[in-house]
């Protein structure tokens, strides 16, 4: 007999606010940046010579493009631009990087915000019934924790671009109560740098856009060794600018959220296994990747408590990791056809 492996190829999908990837039990490992990109008119097809762009190339040609962020708070934006059309266009890129076999069947397992599970469900199925032969919708922080056998006694933190997204695991399947969603997280620190800038620097020009990638390169929390010192331009002329409280500032402005969600769902966990909660955090995300924030959490915790954070090793692939690890081990009766 046929194992369902021979005919089929399974995905594992983290459709992320900034950043979404794919991993593939055919090995293939991907990801671009979420955002989606038509040429403006037909000058703009001929400059970028393409008729959708993706990812780094669609913001690096964005004057050229109508350019959509299809997903905010970890959600499909309702009526806004072409954000349905921009979503199946993304599904349709990862899932054509896998290189899927002519009428191969695709069996794919996507996350989601944890909060967001039911309204998000809906949309994610019509933006990949084209492409897929069969769904499962989960939530971010339970892929992350079944890609790293966190399965009984653990918490994930997972603090993304439109959310953070926290889960405990006790040896099941987590209900909707062991689960939740806060929307401090990467986007919010983006707009409070640019806020801060913008006070400290009025003359200067600069978007929110350059204020992201600051924040990617530089983002910390508690104390750094060096100035943080970057180029933007004052009428016209490149001058340097002393950027390193407001970056400190903004990273940490998502931090007294956190701790409070964290404390709150460990404290209405059974308070027998509470102390091996607490022992087994782990944090996930592209926010786990801001210098000194485990550090930091770790010491805001332990007010409460002795307890003990660790961070993914691979925050860009830990949700598609675990989702295309969901997606082999799962029975066919928890499968989604479409």
């Amino acid at each position: 007999m046929k194992r369902k492996e021979d005919d089929a190829i399974f995905v594992g999908i983290d459709l992320g606010t900034s950043r979404s990837s794919i991993c593939a039990s055919s090995g293939t490992r991907e990801w671009i940046e979420s955002y989606v990109g038509w040429p403006k008119d037909f000058i703009s097809l001929k400059v970028v010579g393409k008729p959708v762009l993706f990812g780094s190339e669609a913001l690096q040609n964005r004057l050229s493009l109508e350019l959509c962020r299809p997903l905010q708070h970890g959600m499909i934006k309702e009526g806004i631009d072409r954000s349905e059309e921009a979503v199946r266009e993304i599904i349709k890129h990862l899932i054509e990087l896998t290189k899927p076999a002519s009428e191969q069947k695709i069996f794919a397992v996507v996350g989601v915000p944890a909060d967001t599970l039911k309204t998000n469900k809906l949309a994610i199925r019509n933006a990949v019934s084209e492409f897929v032969h069969s769904l499962m919708v989960v939530s971010e922080p339970f892929a992350v924790a079944y890609g790293l056998d966190l399965l009984n006694n653990s918490m994930v933190i997972d603090v993304g671009a439109g959310t953070t997204d926290f889960c405990i695991m006790h040896g099941s399947i987590p209900t909707e109560d062991d689960q939740k969603t806060i929307l401090t997280a990467g986007d919010y620190i983006d707009e409070q740098l640019f806020s801060y800038l913008n006070e400290k620097y009025p003359n200067s020009k600069f978007n929110k856009n350059m204020v992201r990638l600051f924040k990617e390169k530089y983002s910390f929390v508690g104390k750094v060794p060096e100035d943080i010192k970057v180029e933007i331009p004052v009428d016209g002329k490149p001058v340097m600018h002393d950027i390193t409280n407001e970056i400190k500032r903004a990273c940490e402005s998502i931090l007294p959220a956190i701790v409070e969600t964290t404390t709150e769902m460990i404290a209405r966990f059974d308070p027998e296994f509470q102390v091996k909660i607490k022992n087994n955090i782990v944090l996930a995300g592209g926010g786990s990747l801001i210098r000194g924030v485990r550090e930091y959490l770790q010491s805001a915790l332990k007010e409460y408590g002795q307890c003990i954070l660790k961070s993914v090793d691979d925050p860009l692939f830990a949700g598609s990791d675990g989702a295309l690890k969901l997606a082999q081990d799962m029975p066919v009766k928890y499968w989604e056809p479409l």
